[in-house]
């Protein structure tokens, strides 16, 4: 099942780290930072599906090496504090392809961000071989400075709008479905917070019972339950680097517990929903059923309310539509069974005088 993840984390020299670092472990390619003379070698990494540069029209063509690209953002930014680049993470549909996966980010980084300024080094990522396999994701680099023709110039300060990341994750989730919707996938994913969607699918839910529709007041319950739970909590680098060493920190115990928390809660809102399954599947067997029972010996009109009292409130407007059908037809069978009966009494009558007659008249002679 398709699931939502998007996560923006700024890259920053305060933090120790470098874009040069980033860019060469996303994409698994050696680059040599030559502000610092390190290099960052990560040929031998496994796991990358895909990479490119995406850029703005107007830029130069050497931003499409990699190497130069990113060593031209490092040289650009003088302080020991500066952010040097912008990173987004998002997680990928299993129920896609490759191509599908592909070209879901290509267009939502080129309406998103290239759109608007920034030069996009997209990572496309292969499931752990540990881990769950699934779990196709992207990362995604992002410049903070606007580029014309000769390079590099100034910050952008209105990319660190907050209003701008909501706008960034709703576009995501909107890509996702519209690619989802396109291939043929019934799933469908939701960037609100948890609590949010809890409170929209009990809210559906009691409309649905009211209205009597209890098919959509099920799958709104099973949904209501699959969201009454925390949201898996977010761990550093190093934390994470930890759990991947079997150090367990406090963090990670707390992930650890959320995450199992989550699980139960999946198993449940399974659960339920193959109870729920079955009770309607035997509800529209029954329905059936006695459909076809009364279908078969066009029942006496006191009939139908029985009918239709035992049948699944949700197809209350089918069934009244059904029974005003079959009444109709009840009472047209009536009335061309009175109509013959008449036919019938009219033509004995008849028979019966002209039989008087002949016998009259056999009397005469």
């Amino acid at each position: 099942m398709a699931i939502y993840h998007l996560r923006v984390t700024m890259i920053s020299r305060s933090a120790g780290r470098s874009a040069t670092a980033a860019a060469a472990y996303r994409s698994a390619e050696l680059i040599v930072d030559q502000r610092t003379g390190l290099a960052f070698d990560y040929r031998a990494r496994g796991g990358v599906d895909h990479v490119e540069t995406l850029a703005p029209a107007d830029a130069p063509t050497w931003v499409q090496d990699r190497a130069a690209l990113w060593n031209a953002v490092e040289l650009a930014e003088t302080r020991k504090n500066s952010q040097v680049a912008r990173e987004i993470r998002v997680a990928l549909p299993c129920e896609l392809d490759a191509a599908q996966r592909l070209q879901l980010v290509r267009d939502f980084c080129q309406h998103e961000f290239v759109a608007r300024g920034m030069i996009a080094d997209i990572a496309l990522h292969a499931p752990g071989r540990e881990g769950d396999e699934r779990n196709h994701h992207a990362h995604i680099l992002l410049t903070t400075r606007e580029i014309g023709p000769e390079g590099f110039t100034t910050k952008n300060r209105d990319w660190n709008a907050k209003e701008l990341l909501e706008g960034w994750r709703e576009a995501w989730a909107r890509d996702i479905n519209h690619t989802l919707e396109r291939c043929g996938a019934e799933t469908r994913v939701d960037h609100r917070t948890l609590e949010a969607q809890h409170v929209e699918a009990q809210e559906r839910a009691q409309e649905a019972w009211e209205r009597g529709d209890e098919v959509e007041a099920l799958r709104e319950t099973v949904r209501a339950v699959s969201l009454d739970r925390q949201p898996l909590p977010q761990l550093s680098a190093g934390a994470w680097q930890l759990k991947e060493r079997g150090i367990e920190v406090a963090s990670v115990q707390v992930w650890r517990e959320i995450k199992e928390q989550a699980v139960e809660v999946a198993r449940v809102a399974q659960e339920l929903a193959e109870r729920a399954r079955t009770w309607l599947e035997r509800v529209a067997e029954r329905a059936a059923e006695q459909v076809r029972d009364v279908v078969e010996r066009v029942a006496p009109a006191d009939a139908w309310g029985e009918f239709f009292a035992a049948a699944a409130p949700g197809a209350s407007a089918a069934a009244e539509g059904l029974a005003r059908d079959l009444e109709v037809e009840r009472r047209l069978e009536a009335q061309r069974e009175a109509a013959e009966r008449e036919a019938r009494e009219r033509v004995q009558e008849q028979e019966r005088r002209a039989h008087e007659r002949d016998d009259g008249h056999d009397h005469g002679w």
